[in-house]
């Protein structure tokens, strides 16, 4: 059997005949999740996002990969220089197309928009991500707890709570972790390197991410909504870590002690208590850190910032905590109560005063 392949048309030549058909036919079919492909090679490829089956392996370090290109393209970053820089901040690229998509953040260009409501994006895969808010899809599963992802990243990421690898270290303190971009913005705290500026405020940011949630500070933009308690985020990161409070999941486990907790961020904060380590110094002053948060308010005191601003009466605050209780002055809500007389209060604080004086 032959086959030829034109712009627009797909030749398979048998024994017998000829059969001509379009080449964006998707005749090929997953048969557990149902998503169609132009050809065997693209279906047997997107199979191993279920089964997690990774052929390919990087004979250097070891990493395994689905397709035969992720794989080329990982080994570059141990043969190849990063022979294109960022003539704004200097970053260096191994591949043009890279150093193209890192320009965006300079230029604030947003080419991808979202047709749904709106929104722009300087990269097409954060479009692509941004979408699933809408659509829901959850394409990627782990096949060890059951738990779905929208992003094949995220589920690797979700995967190495079950296994503890931790590939990637750090060469300056020799700390672990179990993703590549974790160890980048590990290794900022070192370098002391910010090289995104947010464009209202000015503030410096050692990762993109990290400037993209600052500017909801600015927005007050929060679409990730819970359909328990109507409760709304700004990050999707912690609807999911609040709607644990309805389930009551805590799927991290401290080694130590056994206390576990909803949000990977909480045991690692927990960790710093059985170790005593503050990894995060002030460049001013010298005191340290066990959590960037406490840095960042801490700042403040040194610069005077008070980015929290309250729209009805027009105080600043330069703690998003102390700024959240001073708007229940406003609407009067009182959240915290005493589950033995009932009584509420707006701030936990008078409500530890009263059970201490119930208790006397």
């Amino acid at each position: 059997m032959e086959i030829e392949f034109s712009e627009s048309i797909v030749k398979c030549e048998t024994d017998s005949k000829i059969v001509d058909f379009p080449d964006n036919i998707k005749s090929h079919y997953c048969d557990l999740c149902g998503k169609s492909f132009t050809c065997t090679y693209a279906l047997t490829t997107h199979k191993r996002i279920h089964t997690g089956e990774k052929p390919y392996h990087c004979d250097i370090c070891g990493k395994s990969f689905r397709e035969a290109g992720s794989l080329t393209r990982h080994k570059r970053i141990h043969t190849e220089d990063k022979a294109h820089r960022c003539n704004i901040c200097g970053k260096l690229f191994s591949r043009a197309n890279s150093l193209a998509t890192h320009k965006h953040i300079h230029m604030e260009e947003k080419p991808y928009n979202c047709d749904v409501c709106g929104k722009s994006f300087c990269q097409n895969w954060s479009l692509t991500k941004h979408k699933s808010i809408h659509t829901g899809e959850k394409p990627y599963h782990c096949d060890i707890c059951g738990k779905s992802f929208t992003q094949k990243w995220s589920l690797a990421t979700h995967k190495s709570i079950h296994s503890g690898e931790k590939p990637y270290q750090c060469d300056v303190c020799g700390k672990s972790f179990s993703q590549k971009w974790s160890l980048t913005t590990h290794k900022s705290i070192h370098t002391g390197e910010k090289p995104y500026h947010c464009d209202i405020c000015g503030k410096c940011f050692s990762q993109n991410a990290h400037m993209t949630t600052h500017k909801l500070i600015h927005s007050e933009e929060k679409p990730y909504r819970c359909d328990i308690c109507d409760k709304s985020f700004s990050q999707s990161i912690h609807l999911t870590k609040h709607i644990r409070i309805h389930t009551g999941e805590k799927p991290y486990h401290c080694d130590v002690c056994d206390k576990s907790f909803s949000g990977k961020c909480d045991l690692n904060r927990h960790k710093r208590t059985h170790t005593g380590e503050k990894p995060y110094p002030c460049d001013i002053c010298g005191k340290s850190f066990s959590q960037n948060g406490h840095l960042i308010t801490h700042h403040r005191v040194h610069t005077g910032e008070k980015p929290y601003h309250c729209d009805v009466c027009g105080k600043s605050f330069s703690d998003g905590s102390a700024y959240s209780q001073h708007k229940l002055i406003h609407t009067g809500k009182k959240l915290y109560h005493c589950h033995i007389c009932g009584k509420s209060y707006s701030r936990g604080y008078r409500l530890t005063t009263h059970k201490c004086i119930r208790t006397q």
